[in-house]
């Protein structure tokens, strides 16, 4: 008994954690999945499956559906957070008390903060202090696929790079590839950027105005993205892998992203309020254009694909005249 691997909590019982508790029970380890709702928690424990979310993915022998946090982190070797952005830091704030010998944590969180404008690390930051072991999961998936043990790769980014190279083994199976890098940075802001840009290439498409503009709405916005990140102090090879323009483009081109549903829900004359509620979900995009503002406009990094998000999310703007601005831009080099 003394040489079974310890098991690792997966805290965030939406699509999101649902399916990388399953991908983790799948590729041979013990899994603990626990969630803020009660309710769901015994749902989730009667049924063995996220009825709600991933109906077609049964859970693995080798999952548990934890009652209480304390639970669900007793004795593993670490924790995995799979919330939305804005639950982060009281998920955080929650665990931090209880953590004890536990000292390493991964999270599956994309977004700034609203509030803060802060990145994932910076609040794990604040909330555990600088002893805890950190690391990133982010990249090209889509939950559905992933719980359904479709061909899937993602990018697990941390400074240790033992860490990176646990989770990634921990994670990966035959149909699940993990890659490893030390700038989670790079991979923090892919996964909060591409957010907005796919809301971006929803209402384009949805406004019918054809794939050539959702090509270049695509390639502009990924140079925004660049640009922030290398100035929050990110390599610009990260953003040329799965978690820069693989997100970017999945979360662009797919129905099944809810940000970009909400981009063509837009486009139908929905008002954004009325564009989540009929989507049912936390759609990222929509508040990672709040923050993402305040934060471009702090480090004075030129966005205008994202400014123009954010006046048409938050002031009204009208987005077939914003793109007819875009278009009228002065012309200058691709790449400066």
């Amino acid at each position: 008994m003394g040489d079974t691997p310890a098991p690792i909590a997966v805290l965030g019982s939406g699509s999101w954690g649902t399916a990388l508790a399953i991908q983790f029970a799948r590729a041979g380890n013990r899994v603990r999945l626990w969630g803020r709702d009660a309710p769901q928690l015994e749902a989730l424990r009667r049924d063995r499956c996220n009825a709600r979310y991933l109906p077609d993915a049964p859970f693995p022998a080798s999952l548990d559906v934890a009652g209480s946090l304390a639970q669900a982190i007793h004795g593993v070797a670490y924790v995995v957070v799979a919330v939305p952005s804005h639950g982060f830091r009281e998920t955080l704030r929650q665990l931090a008390p209880q953590l004890g010998e536990v000292r390493r944590i991964a999270w599956a969180t994309k977004g700034f903060e609203i509030e803060t404008g802060l990145l994932p690390h910076q609040v794990a930051q604040q909330e555990l202090g600088a002893s805890v072991h950190i690391a990133v999961l982010s990249g090209p998936t889509f939950a559905r696929e992933v719980g359904q043990d479709l061909p899937t790769a993602i990018t697990v980014a941390s400074q240790e790079e033992s860490f990176a190279e646990e989770i990634a083994h921990d994670i990966s199976s035959p149909n699940f590839r993990a890659y490893i890098s030390d700038d989670y940075i790079g991979v923090e802001v892919g996964g909060a950027v591409k957010n907005v840009i796919a809301v971006g290439a929803g209402l384009s498409d949805g406004l019918q105005f054809g794939a050539n503009a959702r090509m270049a709405l695509i390639t502009r916005g990924l140079n925004e993205l660049v640009r922030l990140g290398e100035a929050l102090g990110a390599r610009r090879e990260t953003f040329m892998g799965l978690a820069g323009l693989g997100d970017l483009v999945l979360t662009c081109t797919d129905n099944q992203s809810r940000n970009r549903r909400f981009g063509l829900l837009l486009a139908q004359g929905r008002t954004p309020q009325a564009a989540i509620q009929e989507i049912g979900q936390v759609v990222e995009g929509y508040q990672a254009a709040l923050a993402l503002h305040g934060v471009a406009k702090r480090l004075g990094v030129d966005m205008p694909i994202c400014a123009d998000l954010y006046e048409i999310l938050y002031e009204g703007a009208n987005a077939g005249e914003l793109v007819s601005g875009l278009m009228r831009r002065p012309i200058k080099a691709e790449f400066e």
